[in-house]
């Protein structure tokens, strides 16, 4: 191979490498840096809105665990007072 042909594969060579580079390179750091921004901004939005969604369901699951303790403490109640007619009768 002469010279000639060697530095023509090469330039070919080095131009087909830097083409390839170009095109699979990563993206500048700035682009990064906001890509991470807006991922953390995400984040953080998705855990408030869990976070919300909790706490609405815990209100609700807490108010019907009242009215459940409302319902068997008026049950309880209704069944003393019962029993107290029955006792004072007999």
């Amino acid at each position: 191979m002469s010279t000639l042909k060697f530095w023509a594969a090469f330039g070919v060579g080095v131009a087909a490498g830097a083409a390839l580079a170009l095109i699979y390179a990563p993206q500048s750091g700035a682009r990064t840096r906001r890509q991470i921004k807006r991922t953390f901004s995400d984040a953080g939005e998705f855990v408030k809105d869990t976070a919300d969604n909790v706490q609405d369901f815990a209100g609700k699951y807490l108010k019907r665990g009242k009215d459940v303790m409302g319902d068997v403490v008026d049950s309880a109640q209704n069944v003393v007072t019962a029993a107290k007619r029955v006792t004072s009768f007999g």
